[in-house]
């Protein structure tokens, strides 16, 4: 294969994600993981694969009605691509479904946490599962008959249902529709199951109760069967910015569409007969190439239930975040601040300062203006409720909510009416970008006389649950150099500022593809002079070409690269001539590795960047995203040597990507101590 041959020097988007879901399923496999752990990553892998079906499969199935051909960069069109990914899906399907049914379910039945059949319920657990039903169950149902009187349902995104053969008195054959409650526990809790060699928590699934009862609903006519079918939809909806002239009427307009978007998977039991599924095919308009055949368990998202439960033996040891050793000397956050830039490792450490920071500065009566972006800030945020406590309390508090964050725009909807009432400031984000930045800052008049710009950077987004599960970097600065570039950075979200000149943070869309891109050729060029040119890059994604093409560039020149690449990874790495100096490494482990920095040795000289933005066409020109430099000499050491170094030496849940594109596990030298970053990081935090 010539390296002039795009398949050679690129893996294909989509089935790199493949290969990433895949990593999230090894996880599920991995004997060492614990059984309810191993059960969360089988949710993790359902939902991703729900996600990638609304909006990549959508986009690409888009692209062949259109009569789009277009290649992608590695040569595939996206009709290729669609053939490629049903093959790479319906493996790894099969994969799924092996390792609930053979591993995962009998492995947690052994632990006294057992999800039945009805066949396999007890008399006791009948009666139990039939209480339910006509008490909770059957008030919910509502049948929907399809005839000439009664048009096919609307079937909604990501429901599931039971299609119902009914003959009726004549003996005409009839067709109903009962939809699964989405509102109900999917897995049905049956008591302590004392009666059944102790074990101690008993479910069955919700729909085959339901299928047990169908008759209830049905009084006077003959069941002929029931067949379980579940249907996913273009999710990626459009917005016509541009036209709008209310942002957030248009995007509550938008959301209303997509729970119509055009369907693009249809699963299907395998037992449903040939005249069942034709009725779902034509009604629902999809092709014969959108069905997927399922044998066992429908959408295993709903094993999150079971890894709620309150069995801490099944489950990793709690995490307990630690607070930074040298914030115990101060009660007060801005004067830390002052002594010093002031890093913090999520969730390692806790994220409490972050919430503390934004409650300090409501309170503060030297605190003159808060400003700050939220992207993702969940349910229940305090530092939503402490940006109206700073508004009650005469700050000037201006907020960008991104009412674009994908499956937020809703929540996020809401948080933009709620701080309004309150009199806060919002923005709802700028016209054709995404505002990805996670920027707080707070303007205070110190003792002093002297007015500060207090700022918080970081990788991840400002929502105190997600700070639990996710890895990222933040850092407190009062930097006059960073004060001043984030007040411009403000001054573009909020106003009409053109600024293109930022002496400290690389901007996206406005400097940040350039900057990358100088500081790789710089690297380039001092290892020519001196030998010894060092790339270190920790991402979630590395996708676009031009960035992929300066690193084998890189590679070329002998530029040492390591690359910490979670997901999508379109770089082939360890190919002769072309990128045999680079090494690409993903970890899959308790924590969703989060955090982005990009290290240059600068001939000893070593910067260090961090920030929001990965390599990504839509990072780099399509969002507006922030990535800041790490002044302090420390601050650089720790982050190399806990994020960067310790993630490549990484010999338990680290893999590495081959030239083929498999992902191995890192082997472990003979004799070698295993390393498994994220538990050292939490032994560490707990010293």
């Amino acid at each position: 294969m010539s390296v002039s041959d795009p398949a050679a020097l690129y893996f294909n988007r989509e089935l790199s994600w493949i290969e990433f879901n895949r990593r999230v399923l090894e996880e599920a496999q991995d004997p060492t993981n614990p059984p309810l752990e191993r059960a969360k990553f089988l949710a993790i892998f359902a939902t991703n694969l729900d996600e990638f079906y609304m909006i990549r499969v959508s986009g690409l199935r888009a692209q062949v009605i259109s009569g789009i051909s277009t290649p992608s960069p590695d040569g595939l069109t996206p009709e290729e691509t669609l053939a490629h990914i049903k093959q790479r899906v319906s493996a790894l399907m099969f994969e799924h479904q092996r390792t609930w049914e053979e591993e995962v379910r009998p492995l947690l039945a052994q632990h006294g946490v057992c999800v039945l059949d009805w066949e396999q319920l007890s008399p006791a657990q009948r009666q139990r599962a039939e209480e339910y039903f006509c008490s909770t169950v059957f008030p919910v149902l509502t049948p929907l008959a399809v005839d000439p009187a009664h048009p096919f349902p609307h079937i909604s995104n990501l429901s599931l249902s039971l299609a119902v053969a009914i003959r009726d008195e004549h003996g005409t054959e009839r067709f109903a529709r009962v939809k699964v409650p989405p509102t109900l526990p999917r897995l049905v809790p049956l008591g302590d199951g004392s009666e059944r060699g102790g074990c101690a928590h008993h479910f069955v699934w919700l729909e085959q109760v339901i299928a047990a009862h169908i008759h209830t609903l049905f009084p006077g006519l003959k069941i002929e069967g029931t067949y379980l079918f579940r249907v996913t939809r273009d999710a990626d909806i459009e917005i016509q910015e541009d036209e709008a002239d209310d942002l957030r009427a248009q995007i509550e307009r938008s959301l209303k569409g997509r729970r119509f978007g055009r369907v693009v998977r249809l699963e299907v039991s395998d037992n449903m007969p040939e005249t069942i599924r034709r009725i779902l095919i034509e009604n629902l308009k999809v092709c014969e190439e959108d069905v997927v055949t399922v044998k066992g368990a429908f959408d295993l998202s709903c094993l999150w239930q079971l890894h709620r439960l309150p069995l801490p033996a099944l489950k990793d040891p709690p995490l307990r975040p630690a607070l930074p050793a040298d914030l115990e000397d101060y009660d007060d956050l801005f004067e830390r601040i002052r002594h010093g830039d002031l890093l913090l490792h999520h969730p390692y450490e806790s994220f409490e300062p972050v919430v503390a920071f934004v409650q300090q500065a409501a309170r503060d009566p030297h605190v003159l203006a808060i400003k700050q972006t939220l992207y993702r800030v969940g349910a229940d945020s305090p530092i939503v409720e402490a940006l109206k406590e700073a508004v009650s309390n005469g700050k000037q508090v201006a907020v960008l909510v991104e009412l674009k964050a994908r499956f937020d725009e809703e929540n996020n909807i809401q948080w933009t009416r709620s701080l309004e009432e309150e009199g806060v400031h919002v923005v709802y984000g700028l016209p054709r970008y995404k505002v990805h930045a996670k920027v707080c800052m707070v303007v205070r008049q110190d003792a002093d006389g002297v007015i500060r710009r207090y700022v918080h950077l970081g990788t991840g987004n400002y929502n105190v649950v997600t700070a639990r599960t996710y890895t990222d970097l933040g850092l407190f600065t009062c930097r006059e150099s960073i004060g001043r570039d984030v007040s411009e950075l403000f001054n573009f979200l909020t106003g009409y500022s053109r600024q293109r000149n930022y002496q400290s943070l690389i901007v996206a869309p406005i400097n940040m593809r350039q900057r990358l891109i100088a500081l790789i050729e710089r690297e380039i060029a001092l290892h020519r002079q001196h030998g010894n040119g060092r790339l270190i890059f920790k991402i979630n994604a590395l996708v676009d070409p031009e960035m992929i093409d300066l690193l084998y560039r890189a590679s070329q020149a002998g530029v040492r690269v390591d690359l910490l690449v979670r997901g999508i990874c379109c770089l082939r790495p360890g190919v002769p001539g072309l990128s045999e100096n680079i090494r690409v490494v993903s970890i899959v482990g308790r924590f969703l590795e989060h955090s982005r920095v990009y290290y240059f040795y600068n001939n000893g000289d070593e910067e260090i960047y961090v920030g929001s933005a990965d390599l990504m066409p839509r990072n780099l020109d399509r969002r507006v995203e922030v990535i800041f430099p790490i002044y302090d000499p420390a601050l650089r050491r720790r982050i190399k040597r806990e994020v960067l170094e310790l993630g490549l030496s990484d010999n338990v849940k680290a893999r590495e990507l081959l030239p083929d594109g498999r992902y191995v596990r890192v082997q472990r030298p003979l004799g070698a101590p295993p390393i498994n970053s994220q538990a050292m990081l939490m032994e560490m935090s707990e010293e």
